[in-house]
């Protein structure tokens, strides 16, 4: 397989490195989308053989991987692998994504959401999306908002994806289960940076909507 790896960021300049070249030693195809930042977060991708993109001005996460994944589909990728860039998520457990890859179309991570070092806004938070989700679409999915994921191109093109946002995470799930594709989880280890970052209280609450938008429309 032709497997990209897909890493959206945004003023990540201190930790992009890293993972760009803990990420290379499991793909020579690494797309950075630098997101809009202020920081030196293109500087710093530039420096390692990464392809960089970027967007002017900052479009939100579900752009970035729109972006990225439109490129890597461009260039013949058959696999895309999206991962953090703030290094909560660890580059080695690339292959096992592929592995367990292996007949299905879509494998999501998974964090131990009983970890102390989540915090209890975000556990609440996913238990209420994740609860929705299952509902909506039938699906259960253990943890919809981690931004781990590896998918074929094929089931790609079929999510037609639109979200600019976080809420990204959770259209992937939805889409998912409204289109039956096979999907499987795999549990990973994850380090919290920084405890502001990731799906706010509104963002929430737009995820909310959103899936009885993607419920009731074609």
């Amino acid at each position: 397989m032709k497997t990209f790896v897909i890493i959206p960021a945004f003023n990540e300049g201190a930790r992009i490195g890293k993972v760009i070249r803990e990420s290379q030693k499991y793909s020579r195809n690494i797309v950075v989308v630098d997101d809009g930042s202020t920081d030196g977060t293109f500087r710093e991708a530039a420096k390692t053989k990464a392809t960089v993109l970027k967007h002017v001005i900052n479009l939100g996460k579900g752009s970035a991987l729109r972006t990225g994944s439109e490129y890597a589909l461009r260039q013949g990728a058959d696999t895309v692998i999206y991962i953090d860039s703030d290094g909560q998520h660890s580059p080695k457990d690339i292959p096992r994504l592929l592995k367990e890859l292996r007949n299905v179309d879509i494998v999501f991570a998974y964090r131990n959401l009983a970890s102390a070092n989540m915090p209890l806004t975000k556990k609440f938070g996913n238990f209420v999306l994740d609860t929705m989700l299952a509902v909506f679409f039938g699906v259960k999915i253990i943890d919809t908002q981690c931004g781990f994921k590896a998918i074929t191109s094929k089931a790609y093109r079929k999510l037609e994806l639109i979200s600019n946002s976080y809420t990204i995470e959770s259209e992937i799930a939805a889409k998912t289960g409204k289109h039956h594709l096979r999907f499987r989880q795999v549990p990973i280890e994850t380090v919290y940076n920084d405890g502001y970052k990731g799906t706010s209280v509104f963002d929430g609450i737009s995820i909310a909507l959103n899936m009885l938008w993607w419920k009731f429309t074609g």
